[in-house]
């Protein structure tokens, strides 16, 4: 039976996470420092839970409430349970401007768990061809990509002003830690005895995080970044390698999602959706997906595709929303998966399959790619150290 959803969302130190569109209130207090005199400065202020039942019609379960992830001061640590992700603890663009409501960027929702095939085509009649089947626990899922604004933050904790030593992942962090007793996602196939779980962060990949300014200026016409805050903050940072994409994720309280987690969202779990949407025609006015159509996009007005410019805000396309609501799932940048390219394990239980290194999974299509790569079965990949115009990420965090 098919049940609404519980919406979920957060209150970080004093600002308000909420879930956008799906009908969320306020239900609890709000932590020391309030939304008027503009709260607190990222110090940890602790966490408000926000909830609503029968928000959107037609979701299967909604997450459950979590505590918050917060900052921390020690190099080589992720943030703590007590604040809000470190990327969000400043206010201003690309950090607390992101969507219609102009809300946190680091607002994220509830995927409940459940099960779907990870192979299926759609064509809007409901699925076929299913294969593959993966049962995929709970988690929260950031509703938007990670900003310019965010990643800027992370780069001055990797490489500070004063150039005293940056931030490091401590080996082992970014697991799924909250599966498998701790230990994470399991790397092969499901089974009783001598089952390998994943290892997190690798500290031979440390020379592999570099965010400098050439590096993130990949791409003479598409790279977001920007070596001064200006008018580009609440777009999608690319340009970002695998490895950068991963560090920050574990220094903001997370970790990458997994190939069968990130399509569940996308394909709306058991659903199977055409699109994360459902199956509407993306159409080309940017209501659903920020993509093109050979040489042309869509984005900001129909022409050949020229620059940054053909890139917009993160949560710009609002009708585009999955079935719990993030954003930008189809189209504006390729998205970061923590798996390596490979087939798929089978059987599937909270897996990842990490003995392929070579090539990452990339999913979602871009801003320049055609629809038929928006669908959230289609899977694509790239080398880990491959920095593109084309390729952002977003984080995931435990329930």
């Amino acid at each position: 039976m098919v049940r609404a959803a519980t919406c979920v969302a957060r209150v970080y130190g004093a600002a308000l996470l909420s879930a956008g569109g799906l009908g969320c209130s306020l239900i609890l207090g709000i932590p020391e420092g309030s939304l008027a005199d503009g709260g607190s400065s990222g110090s940890g202020s602790g966490s408000v839970i926000a909830a609503s039942s029968g928000a959107q019609s037609g979701a299967s379960e909604g997450g459950s409430p979590v505590a918050s992830a917060g900052s921390s001061s020690e190099a080589g640590e992720a943030a703590s349970p007590s604040a809000g992700p470190p990327s969000c603890a400043p206010a201003g663009p690309g950090l607390t401007t992101c969507g219609a409501s102009q809300e946190s960027c680091c607002t994220n929702l509830g995927v409940p768990g459940g099960m779907y095939d990870r192979t299926y085509t759609n064509t809007g009649g409901g699925p076929t061809g299913e294969a593959d089947p993966a049962s995929v626990s709970g988690l929260q899922l950031d509703k938007y990509l990670v900003t310019v604004g965010r990643f800027r933050q992370f780069v001055n904790a990797i490489l500070p002003a004063d150039g005293s030593a940056g931030w490091l992942p401590v080996a082992g962090s970014g697991k799924h830690a909250h599966l498998n007793g701790g230990g994470g996602l399991a790397v092969g196939p499901n089974v009783d005895a001598g089952q390998a779980y994943e290892p997190g962060w690798v500290a031979t990949d440390d020379s592999n995080i570099a965010p400098t300014n050439t590096n993130l200026a990949c791409d003479p016409n598409y790279a977001t970044w920007t070596t001064t805050a200006g008018s580009q903050e609440n777009l999608p940072m690319n340009c970002v390698n695998w490895y950068e994409a991963y560090a920050f994720c574990i220094w903001d309280g997370g970790f990458l999602p997994s190939e069968a987690e990130w399509e569940y969202a996308a394909a709306g779990g058991n659903q199977q959706r055409e699109y994360p949407w459902g199956s509407a025609d993306p159409g080309t006015s940017n209501q659903y997906a920020i993509y093109a159509s050979g040489p042309n996009c869509y984005y900001p007005d129909a022409g050949t595709c020229m620059s940054e410019v053909n890139i917009a805000p993160v949560g710009k396309t609002t009708q585009g929303a999955g079935l719990w609501g993030q954003l930008d799932l189809a189209g504006e940048v390729w998205q970061w998966n923590l798996d390596g390219n490979a087939a798929y394990l089978d059987p599937c239980t909270d897996c990842a399959n990490l003995t392929a290194t070579a090539q990452r999974v990339i999913r979602a299509g871009s801003f320049d790619d055609s629809a038929s790569l928006l669908v959230p079965w289609y899977r694509n990949n790239d080398a880990p150290s491959y920095r593109l115009g084309k390729i952002g990420f977003r984080c995931a965090r435990s329930p």
